[in-house]
């Protein structure tokens, strides 16, 4: 059972790139929100509509961003609610909202891991450099 869990997951994470991969080949640069609208919008990349509103009453202490079901059906989309401090960082929206991408995509079984492979891949950074941009955007909340 262990090697299926395994197995599930490399071949979840080689999706994820994947997916990614065609993002970046499709729509990038991502300089800006308006930027990553195409992205948004594409099916074959983000499977689910996306809204992406500023609005901090949804998120706990520690998110920089969270998404949530729009609807009763995942169909109907989900509304991505980053925390309003970034409205003004045009640059630091792709690093946050890619992060959030696979766990609209796939749901609960997401790890950070595979998020930061997607956001990574997505923005073409290297992952650590990836990881550290989104630990000081998060740690910028407070800031």
């Amino acid at each position: 059972m262990e090697q299926l869990e395994t197995d599930a997951d490399e071949a979840l994470h080689e999706h994820i790139l994947r997916t990614a991969q065609l993002g970046r080949q499709r729509h990038a640069p991502f300089s800006t929100l308006e930027r990553l609208q195409p992205l948004l919008a594409d099916r074959n990349v983000v499977r689910y509509p996306v809204e992406v509103v500023f609005d901090a009453d949804p998120l706990q202490a520690d998110e920089f961003a969270c998404a949530e079901l729009i609807g009763k059906t995942i169909a109907e989309g989900f509304r991505l609610s980053v925390h309003p401090h970034y409205e003004g960082h045009a640059s630091a929206l792709p690093i946050l909202i890619a992060y959030h991408i696979p766990s609209i995509n796939y749901g609960p079984i997401v790890t950070a891991e595979h998020a930061e492979a997607f956001g990574s891949t997505l923005l073409g950074m290297d992952a650590e450099e990836y990881y550290q941009r989104v630990c000081a955007l998060a740690d910028g909340i407070g800031s």
